[in-house]
């Protein structure tokens, strides 16, 4: 949790020694990958509704969901925030941004592997799940 804090905070920042210039195009590409991130981020944290917590634990009583978005992607909120962050390093022409979007991918790729096993845990059914499921995209 430090660790994703310092990195949103990080992301924050620029270094312009790492600025790149991208052609036009990759600008609005960058806005439509953003848009899709935000989209996907907001629609499955209100899928997840009173199940939604910021730790990589299932909160106490709580349910695993299992459609919406959630039906084809086990981790939506990461991914959002992924795809969030890519589409603004580019819009910002920003080396750096993409730089810290990578570091945070490897991150929730290690969180989700702890976060996982929780879920196993408390959800027995988890396992049926995550077999038809991608981690962060549906064909992953």
């Amino acid at each position: 949790m430090v660790l994703q804090f310092l990195l949103f905070i990080a992301f924050s920042f620029e270094i312009d020694s790492m600025a790149i210039i991208f052609p036009e195009v990759l600008f609005w590409f960058g806005v439509v990958i953003f848009v899709i991130g935000a989209f996907i981020t907001i629609t499955a944290a209100l899928q997840l509704n009173f199940n939604l917590s910021p730790f990589p634990s299932p909160l106490p009583g709580s349910n695993l969901i299992e459609n919406g978005v959630y039906k084809f992607i086990r981790h939506p909120i990461y991914t959002g925030l992924i795809l969030s962050f890519f589409g603004f390093a580019i819009i910002s022409d920003s080396g750096y941004r993409i730089l810290i979007t990578a570091v945070l991918f490897l991150l929730f790729y290690f969180k989700t592997i702890y976060e996982e096993k929780r879920l196993i845990e408390k959800f027995p059914r988890y396992l049926e799940y995550k077999s038809r499921s991608g981690r962060f995209f549906p064909w992953s």
